[in-house]
């Protein structure tokens, strides 16, 4: 093996990505204060949820400085001013619901948005990165990392269903951590061909995906399903790919024409481009574009870190080639959680989104949607029903991805060839 290959080994460490051995794609430790010149953007943003129930945010919003944001500098800095303005954004467009989204972002959160974004190298908008990588604190700083230790900076309508899911998919993400530290060893060991370290590090990554599922499973105890319907789908919402802003939206003092930007999605976060691209799952044309755009609304390093990954030697045929009994159950134990995990996943959505749709469809051809109930279903965005908060059409694009997982599976692939020889 060449030295160009050597190097390429040895520069593949999570520190290089600014991905952290403890936290992952989580950032450790965000900032709870920015300086007080920006105490305007953090005051409001405290107060979004309590704003948008007495459909005052807007005025609020429109009484805001235009604040420069030259001063931030450091990176934890820009990232907690980009949480704070990005979810002013996303209540004051959604304070009317569907029925009445502004067509214009003032120029007061447009422009320093605009700025903050161009730092950071995110768009303006609420991303997962945002929602949940980064807005979160430990109540009690010396207690554990566990739900019940931690919540959120800002919030948006849902009370403690919106704490709820936002901080499980946070802890779905720190779950994730030892199979991410495990990817720079598992190409360590394709690179050097040591079938042994290959096979532990395989182990290892299994199991994390087993524990995402089972931290995944938390969003059935502290999320209530028609409170996320019902209320939060529509402040996680974008202005792309979304029948209710079809031209998306101006950001005043940034550009004349409107911008188009989806909204928050799982697939923002990089977790499983980064076990895709390790294990070889190749997605079909649609859902591979889809998935290839949320990579922009990643933090740069962390999508430089899925790319190269898809540099590096293939897993699979590392694998294919050893014909080594354990390190082949190993690989297909990796691919069988990952499939696992997204079946679990549509199992969540089909809770979540497609019963409460077919729900809130029931309750609108019977006319009883517009009675004064508590039944928030009936009153959720139906250019929502059946379609992600970033724009796809989530059942079917969940199913495509799931079944394009199991593809990779080398029992599968082997199965697939004797039919052929057989026939």
């Amino acid at each position: 093996m060449g030295s160009e290959s050597k190097d390429s080994k040895s520069c593949f460490t999570l520190g290089k990505y600014h991905i952290s051995e403890e936290y992952g794609f989580v950032l450790p430790d965000p900032l709870v204060e920015l300086p007080p010149y920006f105490q305007p953007w953090t005051d409001i943003a405290g107060r979004v949820t309590e704003l948008i129930s007495a459909r005052s945010l807007r005025s609020f919003v429109h009484e805001l400085p235009l604040l420069e944001t030259d001063s931030l500098q450091s990176h934890r800095e820009l990232r907690l001013a980009h949480l704070a303005v990005s979810i002013i954004t996303m209540g004051y467009v959604w304070q009317e619901g569907e029925g009445d989204p502004v067509k214009v972002l003032p120029r007061n959160l447009a422009v320093p948005l605009w700025a903050v974004s161009q730092k950071l190298g995110l768009p303006p908008i609420l991303t997962h990165a945002d929602g949940v990588l980064a807005n979160w604190r430990k109540r009690d700083p010396d207690g554990p990392m566990d739900i019940e230790n931690l919540e959120l900076l800002f919030s948006l309508p849902g009370g403690e269903s919106a704490r709820g899911f936002f901080v499980v998919t946070l802890m779905v993400e720190l779950a994730a951590v030892p199979g991410l530290k495990a990817i720079p060893e598992v190409i360590s060991g394709v690179y050097d061909g040591d079938v042994a370290v290959v096979t532990r590090t395989l182990d290892v990554l299994s199991q994390a995906i087993d524990r995402m599922k089972e931290a995944l499973k938390l969003m059935h105890v502290y999320v209530d399903p028609s409170v996320f319907y019902g209320i939060m789908r529509i402040f996680l919402s974008g202005w792309k790919d979304n029948l209710t802003m079809a031209e998306g939206l101006v950001y005043e003092g940034v550009q004349a024409e409107p911008l188009e930007f989806s909204g928050g999605s799982a697939a923002q976060s990089s977790l499983l481009h980064c076990f895709d691209e390790l294990l070889g799952v190749k997605h079909e044309e649609k859902s591979g574009a889809f998935l290839t755009r949320m990579r922009d609304y990643m933090p740069p390093s962390h999508k430089r870190f899925i790319e190269d990954i898809s540099c590096m030697p293939s897993l699979r045929d590392f694998v294919l080639k050893r014909g080594d009994e354990s390190l082949t159950e190993a690989f297909e134990r990796c691919v069988d959680r990952l499939v696992a995990l997204r079946s679990y996943h549509l199992n969540i959505v089909s809770r979540f989104i497609s019963i409460p749709a077919a729900h809130a469809k029931k309750l609108r051809a019977s006319g009883s949607a517009s009675l004064e109930e508590p039944n928030m279903v009936g009153k959720a965005p139906i250019s929502l029903e059946e379609r992600g908060t970033a724009g796809s059409g989530i059942m079917s694009f969940l199913k495509v991805v799931r079944d394009q997982t199991k593809g990779v599976l080398i029992s599968s692939c082997a199965k697939e060839k004797q039919t052929f020889l057989d026939s």
